[in-house]
């Protein structure tokens, strides 16, 4: 048995879970859709097939229907998915980026737009998609909030990819507490 995916996932307060079927643009549901609803706003997502959420008393329990190997990857993927999302719409997620270098700096244009002077000869300008803000504390880090995890995640991956940290200075965009392999410089005569 999947020790992950037997686990019971506990709703807190004010955050509603429905299981029901989807319906889907491009024929018929293959599998059980979830709804998690909060404070934060709503996330949805369609579960493969073989895998159910049960609601249980302030508690959601993700089952599957065989033993098979493939159900049995997908049992702590699926319980993993569900328990972020409550998360997410209860106390939601960021992620804080660093910009390290002389003349590298951040400027809000907004909560949903950044503008980015990374040295090259033009500011960079970043556009958040639905669901995601930007906060700029100061002109080095910038933080990346949203409900959504794994959509918090790619943003904050692509602002990164605009400038990854090089490994002779360390200069670039990268995450709060990452650690940058330096290597040595050319060695003088």
């Amino acid at each position: 048995m999947s020790r992950v995916g037997m686990t019971p996932i506990t709703i807190p307060e004010g955050v509603t879970v429905t299981a029901a079927p989807f319906a889907s643009d491009i024929g018929p549901a293959s599998g059980q859709g979830v709804t998690v609803t909060g404070p934060g706003g709503e996330l949805r997502r369609e579960l493969a097939a073989g895998i159910t959420v049960r609601v249980d008393d302030g508690a959601a329990t993700v089952e599957r229907t065989d033993d098979s190997r493939s159900q049995r990857s997908l049992h702590g993927l699926s319980r993993a998915l569900v328990a972020n999302m409550v998360q997410g719409v209860s106390q939601g997620y960021s992620k804080e980026l660093q910009i390290v270098g002389v003349g590298y700096r951040a400027a809000a244009q907004g909560p949903s737009a950044l503008e980015l002077s990374l040295g090259f000869s033009h500011t960079v300008p970043v556009s958040a998609p639905e669901g995601i803000s930007f906060e700029v504390p100061n002109q080095t880090s910038i933080i990346v909030k949203g409900i959504d995890k794994q959509l918090v995640g790619q943003v904050a991956a692509n602002i990164r990819a605009l400038r990854k940290p090089e490994p002779y200075k360390g200069k670039g965009i990268r995450y709060i507490g990452e650690r940058v392999l330096r290597k040595a410089g050319k060695a003088a005569k």
